[in-house]
């Protein structure tokens, strides 16, 4: 190409950022650009909520009239921002490789709460206008208060350190391109498959005019096309359901292990309780279209649910099951009891990690009044593990919900960072012990059986429409006397108690997550 491109950018220093990347990829293939800062009216106008604003693409609409004017050649977007369908004459050209997608709350340090999810003092304040963050925020902390906040990250920040909130919420991309110095306060990061973020957050949009067909090509040597393709699933439901970047929506899409899975967060408004899905797919094609059908007010979920455990009414999936009127028969199937009494000394100071794969391991272990070294670590399997620690003052140094990935993966992981070293596992006494069989051999395993499971006679069979089975114990007590209608789905919270199930011939769902969370999204998938 032998003209130099301009780039149309905003002047916020994300904005410049995003635009010199573009600039240096575009050197890097041989093609010279320079940058041009243009307003726009979601820049101008600071003292509205984002959804006050008239129209969806209040951080675009003047990049995109500068295009179509040919003022400039291409404008650089974070593609959240951009509205799902192009003005005539633009299309996108090339899309970047997606920074994490993630969310990050950024906390004053005297209000913090670390016996709290997400480290948040009670009835904080926090900081965002944007009615997707706050339904799913309130879905999981329903006492949290919100105030709006508007501007570039480093005036959000500053308001944060003039004490104007207690808590500010900001996508983790932004924060990791500048490289911001956060170190006065506690950072607490939320996966993308717990709080779902904006359909194609951390990606960059390259648009360009659609006639500018040797710059389009030029443009094809930058273009990240898996990412190409897993947002535009994102951006399809976004499309589908009619909604701006400022609708409670959520939808993250991305290509692991041979399949495709998404996540979607869908609320009325910012104070409703969000519907979510767990989908998985061989390809894209259809995966859109699939996610809205879940969504249809058409569709027909179940009357009633049965799970082997009691269900606090105020717990995320009592109030998922709640919005739509579904009846719950909760009871566990199993007591159970301590093993041991006294925790000997000794052996907690030999161990480097002490691992929890379940709410009882921790509250067993607790309940012996342990003395650990500052040396020792702790790792937890999931969300709700991870929540129980928190009741004892403890934050997990490891967390299987950080990395987003299936519970074979988490132990796998776990096996790769604690190689040669001790591990301590508290555990049931009849527990399938999957961890310890995942670590490796130069790993020293301290294992102890610290409560056991003995089944309930006589249990008697449910008859609701979907049937929640806890933990393997649970799944041989019901099914000792009783059996499954053939109508009736089963879900299984992890994958020990769907190794019950299947050895008994049985069909059924397993969540993503072993939570709460994971098992609403199962729910209300059927």
């Amino acid at each position: 190409m032998n003209r130099k491109l301009i780039i149309g950018t905003r002047g916020s220093e994300l904005a410049l950022w995003q635009a010199n990347y573009v600039k240096d990829r575009l050197a890097e293939i041989g093609v010279q650009a320079e940058l041009k800062i243009i307003k726009t009216q979601g820049d101008i106008i600071q003292h509205l909520r984002l959804d006050k604003l008239e129209g969806k693409g209040f951080f675009t609409k003047e990049l995109e009239e500068e295009l179509l004017s040919s003022k400039i050649d291409l404008a650089v977007h974070s593609h959240k921002d951009l509205p799902t369908i192009n003005p005539p004459g633009l299309i996108i050209a090339a899309v970047s490789e997606r920074e994490d997608p993630a969310e990050i709350i950024i906390i004053h340090k005297d209000c913090v709460d670390i016996k709290k999810r997400l480290s948040l003092k009670h009835n904080a304040t926090v900081g965002t206008s944007s009615n997707r963050r706050k339904a799913q925020l309130l879905s999981v902390r329903p006492d949290l208060e919100f105030e709006d906040l508007r501007g570039n990250l480093q005036t959000r920040i500053q308001k944060l350190r003039d004490e104007k909130y207690d808590a500010i919420v900001l996508a983790k991309a932004g924060i990791s391109r500048l490289n911001m110095e956060l170190s006065d306060f506690h950072l607490e990061e939320i996966a993308p498959v717990e709080i779902i973020p904006a359909p194609a957050q951390g990606v960059l949009a390259i648009q360009i005019r659609e006639e500018d067909t040797e710059l389009f090509a030029i443009l094809q040597k930058i273009n990240n096309t898996e990412v190409a393709k897993a947002i535009a699933v994102e951006r399809k439901v976004l499309n589908m359901f009619d909604a701006g970047c400022h609708a409670p929506l959520g939808c993250y899409c991305r290509f692991r292990d041979g399949k495709y899975e998404s996540w979607t967060s869908i609320a009325a408004d910012n104070e409703d309780f969000p519907d979510r899905i767990y989908l998985q797919s061989e390809t894209t094609e259809g995966m859109a279209e699939a996610i809205f059908e879940k969504f249809s007010k058409e569709r027909k979920l179940p009357a009633s649910v049965f799970i082997t455990r009691d269900l606090d009414e105020n717990s995320y999936l009592a109030r998922a099951l709640k919005k739509h009127h579904i009846k719950v028969e909760a009871r566990s199937l199993i007591k159970i009891y301590p093993t041991i009494h006294v925790l000997d000394s000794f052996i907690l100071k030999r161990a480097d990690w002490i691992f929890f794969n379940s709410k009882n391991a921790i509250e067993h272990f607790f309940n012996l009044n342990p003395l650990i070294l500052k040396k020792t670590k702790l790792a937890v399997l999931g969300r709700g593990s991870e929540s129980t620690l928190r009741k004892y003052g403890r934050v997990a140094d490891f967390s299987g919900d950080d990395l987003g990935i299936s519970t074979d993966e988490i132990t796998q992981k776990f096996a790769e960072l604690v190689d040669g070293q001790t591990v301590l596992i508290p555990r049931a006494k009849d527990s399938l012990m999957s961890i310890q069989k995942a670590l490796t051999e130069q790993t020293k395993v301290i294992d102890m059986p610290i409560y056991e499971t003995v089944l309930e006679p006589n249990v008697d069979k449910s008859n609701a429409d979907v049937l929640i089975f806890t933990s393997p114990s649970n799944v041989t007590a019901y099914f000792r006397e009783n059996l499954a209608d053939p109508e009736q789905k089963i879900i299984c919270i992890g994958h020990s108690t769907a190794q019950a199930i299947e050895e008994m011939g049985l069909n059924y769902t397993l969540p993503f997550s072993p939570d709460e969370m994971g098992l609403a999204e199962a729910v209300y998938g059927i």
